[in-house]
């Protein structure tokens, strides 16, 4: 009786349409990840840590630019219960996109002296700063895409975009590094991989949905403003949320670089990489799966509270064996698989571990987030939390003046900061328990 229940458990997990969509976009996630580490072996030898950490640099830019890009309208996609709304959602984040990537080239241009003094990386980062707004365009695009394919749940668009554009970027960046391997190479191939992943998306769409798709080169300006003026909690909370997150995401990499030069920034930068594997592969393919799913809860009254507890215990125990592999052997696995130039970069990732962790179990609170309506919430929590992991990071230098020291505080601030982020949100979720 017992290997019944057990067997048709099995059976209803192996059934479930959200088991099979995370499996697909996991799938799709592992193959490139796959790719990917079968690749970064050669290149971290070509290219060494300061190449890495100029790339650093420019990618902390972007980071913080390209959430805000669209103003974060590409979030709202998924929420319109009629998809010719979500289609001029689409096209109200592009026109946003466009016009925000023309004015962050401006400022390139008119203050370069003053971004240089702030971001560090020094003369050797000036040449590239013209690249930041086509990132960040493409960045949003790459948004509008992927919210509109987990709209649509057509999760095989998606994993068969992703090995293809890591195969591609990857081959090129390999190659290139043969023949001249700076930090330039590095730097143009990541602002080129958003517009590839989205050209490829978007050819995908295009072939699923012919007649749906050609609806968005018509531009209904009014319904627009009225759509803006609908998801007005996104750009007036969500995007400063976004934005001062990133923030506190990427100064690190920019304090590192400014305090102890590009190396120490290569070594967090190729240590957060590492850690962000775990997250990319599973972390994110279950919140891209997870987020329609609770917004069709929220929409049928089900229990929002039960799902998020679920979800995140899930993830607590899938992150224990990646993480924790990493906390135990961190300088050894990335001296041996990176070479031994990166032994540093692995003691970095083995107390960064600790906030990875975190973040990664937090994934389906975050998705959950402007579905139970925390974006103001959420605004003043992040303006707290980048003081508190500027303050560790701080502590940590000026306490210790060492490096490894600085990536401790900011770390365990980071860790606290996760804790409290679900329990916020997980408390916010009870409200909505309509019925059983």
């Amino acid at each position: 009786m017992i290997f019944a229940e057990v067997s048709s458990s099995f059976d209803r997990i192996r059934e479930s349409s959200f088991v099979k969509n995370v499996a697909v976009v996991a799938g799709g996630t592992a193959g490139a990840q796959a790719l990917t580490m079968v690749f970064a072996p050669f290149i971290t030898r070509l290219y060494g840590p300061e190449a890495y950490g100029l790339l650093g640099v420019f990618m902390a830019l972007i980071t913080i630019l390209v959430p805000v890009g669209a103003l974060t309208y590409p979030i709202a996609i998924v929420l319109p219960k009629e998809g010719d709304d979500a289609h001029r959602l689409g096209q109200l984040s592009v026109i946003i996109a466009l016009v925000i990537s023309v004015i962050i080239g401006i400022v390139m241009i008119v203050v370069d002296d003053l971004i240089l003094a702030l971001v560090g990386g020094g003369e050797a980062i000036r040449d590239y700063l013209f690249l930041v707004p086509v990132a960040v365009f493409f960045g949003a695009v790459q948004q509008v895409y992927e919210k509109w394919v987990i709209r649509k749940k057509q999760f095989k668009l998606t994993a068969r975009a992703n090995i293809l554009q890591t195969l591609l970027m990857n081959s090129v960046t390999l190659g290139m590094g043969f023949y001249k391997p700076i930090a330039g190479i590095l730097i143009v191939m990541a602002t080129l991989k958003s517009m590839v992943y989205s050209t490829l998306l978007g050819f995908g769409i295009r072939g699923a949905e012919d007649a749906e798709h050609d609806s968005m080169f018509s531009i209904d300006f009014p319904r627009l403003k009225i759509l803006a003026r609908q998801y007005y909690d996104f750009p007036l909370y969500r995007a400063p949320q976004v934005f001062i997150n990133s923030i506190s995401q990427s100064l690190p990499v920019l304090m590192l670089a400014s305090f102890f030069g590009p190396s120490a920034a290569g070594f967090y930068s190729l240590g957060k990489a590492v850690l962000g594997l775990p997250t990319q592969l599973i972390g994110q393919s279950i919140a891209d799966v997870f987020y329609p799913r609770i917004v069709d809860a929220k929409s049928n009254s089900q229990n929002l509270s039960q799902l998020l507890l679920r979800a995140t215990k899930a993830m607590g125990v899938i992150g224990l064996i990646p993480f924790g592999v990493v906390i135990i052997g961190g300088p050894w696995l990335f001296g041996f698989v990176f070479g031994d130039v990166w032994i540093t970069a692995g003691k970095y990732a083995q107390w960064l571990s600790l906030m990875s962790y975190f973040y990664f179990v937090s994934r389906p609170c975050v998705v959950a987030i402007p579905v139970i309506q925390m974006q103001g919430i959420l605004l003043v929590f992040e303006i707290f939390s980048i003081a508190l992991r500027a303050l560790g990071f701080i502590v940590g230098y000026y306490c210790f003046s060492d490096d490894l020291f600085a990536v401790v505080g900011f770390s365990v601030a980071g860790a606290v900061i996760y804790v409290l982020l679900m329990m916020m949100v997980y408390f916010k979720s009870l409200k909505f328990h309509c019925k059983p």
